[in-house]
Formats: structure tokens, C-alpha cells, sequence
């Protein structure tokens, strides 16, 4: 990557990575401490965390297409000023109802789209890949912090503190972009990060992507019915101190990283892919059914949590790469703009259900609830189409006409290694599945006006 390539990198996920902070510090303290806000119920505590899930998956997909008609700078600007808006709301709010409200507002800031249109305007093709994988990298990581620091920074300065401090991430990533992101010459559509409404349709019928939308769904939903209930837990039946959930979170969360190397080189290296997913989600499966029987004492919620996180983590993984084995290269940013809506509306369900077992059925309603939700999706993964061992790759071949891009995705597809290409003149781009294992890259070089494919 070129130096102005990195920044891009180390800037969107500096933007991503204060906006998931901010949806997430609350979720491992909101229930068990939001109790004083007026008209509190555990319904509506989840509810309150599962909120900003709707609003992001209903309008995501929009702003990323008005991104395109008034630029993504306005775009994401405006989404991260409603987004400290909402978080102000929750801050000053004395009832419950006031900071479903905020949390609403929050999620309504919905940039993902337009934060990932805007990395595709600045990054060269064959350099992308690495760019959004980075990105996708400190997703995870903030998430992780989120989890450890939420109920640290409770702990210092309350429920509404945490909120303060959402609002300022919020301003934080308003700075960088405005300071340390480019306005891009030219913006244009990008088939591998934006949604084609053209193309909506054939990504919600399609069998094998939907399997893995609704893995994703339930993953979330499972994620966020655990931490409704795994808080109270804690502090209630096993007397952990108010502000040392990290003593549990920060091992477990490490442990779990460290488990999951091995597991994802045996999928890559030993091509056992869909073995290593099928297991990671019976090991969610188990860790929840662990939870309900043996989350009473510290020992039996330790060890379920460190199996919990591990397989969490495989999972988020390796399901947006199954997403992008599975579609097809040309459509990509389609079918993961359904599979990050199913996300969303995951995160919804599972704090709105969760919230409402835990008040009717108890602790133990809702982890049995998760394993039920983690049986059904490992039967639809033991049905799942093997995936290729491929990897997208994008090539800017230049402006062509029909007749040459037809020429040239023939071409490709006779290069060793290319297994699917699709030229699109208009976009002067590539989109191509290959076999990095045979792959020709010096014949492949010679096709990109770039003079090299990374």
C-alpha cells in the first residue's frame, strides 16, 4: 500500500472502531445498573440495548445509496452527529423510555456503508482487500475493548458518563475525517463494497448466502442475549465487585483469540473449512447449554465464557469470508450489505428477547433459548455447500467497451488460478476468484493497467 493508502486504513477504522466502542460499552453493564432510570423493566433494558440494531439495519443500506447522489463525506458527517446526538439524549435521560430513544437516534447514524464506499473511492484495486480486512480487524478489537472498558468507565463515572464519552467518540471520529481523510477526486460505485438494488433480489434468494445471513443474525442475537443476562450473573449470584468484570472479560476474551489461531489455519492450510465452522458453532451450542447448567459458580462461568468467546470469535471470522466465497465476486458488496442488515437485526432481536426471557423465564430461559438458536443454525450449517478455497481479487483494467470487457473476462479466465472472472467496462474493473495456490501472477499482472495484482 502507498503511505496515502495506510492512512485511509488507519483513519476508517479509527472511525469504525469510536462508533463500535460507543454502540458497545454499554452492553455488559446497562441491564444490571439502569435500574434507578424511571420505568425500568429488564424488557426494556434490553430493548434499550438491541434498539440501535433496527434503526442501523433499516437504514444502512439507504444512506450508502445517498452517499452516492451527495457525496460520503456529508453522508458520514451527518451520521456521526446523530450518533452523538442520540448518545446525548441517553446521557440526559431520567427514564428508561429516554434512552431507547438515544439509543435509537444512535443507531440511525448508520455510516458503515458510506464509510466503506469511501475507503473503495481512495484505495486502488488491488489493494482494497487489505484495506477492508484491516478495517474489519479493529471492528473486532473495539468490540473487545468496548467489553472490558464498559464496566471499568461505569464503575468511574455512571451511566451517563459512558454515554458523554460515547458523544465524544462520536466528535473524535468527526475529527479524523475531516482532518486526516481525503476528499476523493472522483466518486463512483463499487460493486465489491456497495449494494446494487438491482442485484437485492437475487442476494435474499439465494440458499447458500442466506444459511450464512441467518448465522450471522443469530450469532448477534445469541451475543446479545448472553450479556443481557452474564452481568447480573456476576455481580449478583457469584459477588464479583462493581468495575471488575474485566478480571473475567479481558482472560476469557485473549484465551479465546489464542484458541482460535490453530483452528483457522487447519480451515485455510488443511482446506477444512466448513469442519472447522460446523464445529465452532456445536461449541456455541454448548457453551450456552454450559451457561445455563453450570453459570453459578465462578469456575463453571469462566470456562464457559472462554468457550463462548472462542467460538464467537472464529465465527465472526469466518462468516463474512464464507459470504465472499460464496457470492459471486462482481456482486459481493450486495450480499454483505443483506449479511451486515442480518447482523443488525440480529443485535435487535436478541437484546429484545433476551431481555424479555430474562424477566419471564430467568437466566437460565434465555442461555437455553441461545443453544436452541445455536442447534437449529448448526443443522443448517451441516447442509451448507462446501466453499471453494478461492479468494477475491480485483483488477483496474480501464475503461472498455462491452465487447472488450467480454474479451478480457475470457482471457482472464484462461489465466491458471482464475476460476471466475467478471470484467464490468464501465467500472474498468476486474472482479475475479482465484486459486492463490496455482495462480499465475505474473500473467495476471499483465492484464491490470496498474502494471501488478497484489
Amino acid at each position: 500500500m502507498t503511505s496515502g493508502e495506510r492512512r485511509v486504513a488507519f483513519s476508517m477504522a479509527g472511525i469504525f472502531s469510536a462508533r463500535m466502542l460507543g454502540l458497545f460499552m454499554i452492553v455488559p453493564v446497562f441491564v444490571d445498573y439502569a435500574k434507578e432510570l424511571s420505568g425500568y423493566t429488564v424488557t426494556l433494558a434490553g430493548l434499550a440495548i438491541g434498539i440501535y440494531g433496527l434503526s442501523q439495519a433499516l437504514l444502512q443500506i439507504p444512506l450508502g445509496m445517498l452517499s452516492d447522489r451527495i457525496g460520503r463525506k456529508p453522508v458520514i458527517i451527518g451520521g456521526l452527529l446523530v450518533f452523538a446526538l442520540g448518545s446525548v439524549v441517553a446521557a440526559l435521560s431520567t427514564s428508561i423510555a429516554g434512552v431507547i430513544l438515544g439509543r435509537a437516534l444512535q443507531g440511525s447514524g448508520a455510516i458503515a456503508s458510506a464509510v466503506l464506499a469511501l475507503t473503495a473511492d481512495l484505495t486502488r484495486e488491488e489493494q482494497r482487500i487489505k484495506v477492508m480486512a484491516f478495517i474489519g480487524i479493529s471492528i473486532g478489537v473495539s468490540f473487545a475493548l468496548a467489553m472490558v472498558l464498559g464496566p471499568v468507565l461505569h464503575y468511574w463515572v455512571g451511566l451517563s458518563g459512558i454515554f458523554w464519552i460515547i458523544a465524544l467518540l462520536a466528535l473524535v471520529g468527526i475529527g479524523i475525517l475531516i482532518l486526516l481523510v481525503p476528499t476523493p477526486v472522483v466518486s463512483r460505485f463499487h460493486r465489491d463494497t456497495q449494494v446494487e438494488a438491482d442485484w437485492l433480489r437475487h442476494a435474499v434468494r439465494n440458499v447458500q448466502l442466506l444459511r450464512l445471513d441467518f448465522g450471522i443474525f443469530t450469532l448477534h442475537a445469541i451475543l446479545m442475549a448472553t450479556f443481557v443476562v452474564v452481568p447480573g450473573l456476576l455481580h449478583g449470584r457469584l459477588g464479583l465487585a462493581a468495575g471488575r468484570d474485566w478480571v473475567i472479560y479481558l482472560p476469557t476474551m485473549l484465551a479465546g483469540m489464542a484458541l482460535i489461531v490453530p483452528f483457522i489455519i487447519l480451515a485455510e492450510k488443511k482446506r477444512m473449512l466448513k469442519q472447522v465452522f460446523v464445529g465452532a458453532v456445536a461449541v456455541l451450542a454448548v457453551a450456552e447449554l454450559g451457561l445455563a447448567s453450570l453459570g453459578g459458580s465462578m469456575v463453571g462461568m469462566v470456562i464457559m465464557l472462554l468457550l463462548f468467546f472462542a467460538a464467537f470469535n472464529l465465527l465472526e471470522a469466518m462468516l463474512p469470508s464464507l459470504v465472499a466465497r460464496l457470492a459471486p465476486a462482481a456482486h459481493k458488496g450486495t450480499a454483505m450489505g443483506v449479511y451486515s442488515s442480518s447482523q443488525f437485526m440480529g443485535v435487535f432481536a436478541g437484546g429484545t428477547v433476551g431481555g424479555w426471557l430474562l424477566e419471564h423465564s430467568g437466566a437460565a430461559g434465555v442461555f437455553i433459548a441461545g443453544a436452541g438458536m445455536s442447534v437449529v443454525w448448526l443443522l443448517l450449517a451441516l447442509s451448507m455447500q462446501k466453499p471453494g478455497y478461492l479468494s477475491t481479487q480485483l483488477l483496474n483494467v480501464g475503461t472498455l467497451d462491452k465487447a472488450r470487457a467480454q474479451q478480457m473476462a475470457e482471457a482472464l479466465s484462461r489465466v491458471a488460478g482464475v476460476e471466475e472472472a467478471t470484467v464490468i467496462g464501465a467500472d474498468g474493473v476486474a472482479y475475479l476468484k482465484v486459486d492463490k495456490r496455482t495462480l499465475d501472477v505474473d500473467s495476471l499482472r499483465s492484464f491490470s493497467i496498474a502494471g501488478h495484482a497484489a
